[in-house]
């Protein structure tokens, strides 16, 4: 992280912190998707990020203090990855840039979750927050370095709306199968017919 800053403007200062489209992409998948190892960050990624850059941008975020990484009390080799109130203070913007996005960018359309708390108002995001802080901040000093991710049902199911609108998309977005590949001809031979 920098420690020298081009400008002291606050918007400079923010574009040096995110510095790009992984920082953004990942608290959103810890935020909307409730995404907290490592392997469901790089595995379930709509864009495919890369381990390296994973790794990176999650070393940054924990670096700033918008996420913090404490050892999964479930498996010695796994660690969970939780906002802070740093991190969940991002919410808002991430909305605002969701509504800005579906305002002004063409043939964009809010879907799953976003469009839930968007047409939910303030108050679902207000709840939504609070869900974040009861999923993701220690109740106490003693239980920070050994929790689990709080299963908590009113996000659990605006997460699976969202996951299954994101599948959904998936799934029309790509093409349909070769209906040749994979069949051996009638004679027995390896080849497929042409």
């Amino acid at each position: 992280m920098r420690k020298d800053r081009r400008s002291a403007c606050v918007m400079n200062r923010m574009v040096e912190m995110f510095g790009d489209q992984w920082s953004l992409l990942v608290i959103r998948d810890i935020i909307f998707m409730n995404r907290r190892h490592f392997r469901e960050l790089l595995t379930k990624s709509l864009e495919g990020i890369a381990s390296n850059i994973l790794a990176d941008r999650l070393q940054r975020l924990v670096e700033q203090g918008i996420v913090v990484k404490s050892p999964d009390p479930s498996h010695k080799q796994k660690a969970i990855y939780s906002l802070t109130e740093k991190g969940i203070d991002l919410f808002p913007l991430l909305m605002e840039m969701n509504a800005w996005g579906h305002k002004y960018l063409s043939a964009s359309r809010l879907r799953g979750l976003a469009r839930i708390l968007v047409e939910g108002g303030p108050k679902q995001r207000a709840e939504f927050m609070t869900k974040l802080r009861k999923m993701h901040l220690p109740k106490s000093n003693a239980k920070k370095n050994a929790r689990r991710p709080a299963k908590i049902s009113g996000v659990e199911n605006l997460q699976a709306v969202h996951e299954a609108s994101q599948t959904k998309r998936t799934h029309r977005e790509s093409p349909p199968p070769d209906p040749g590949r994979g069949k051996r001809p009638k004679d027995g031979s390896r080849r497929a017919p042409q």
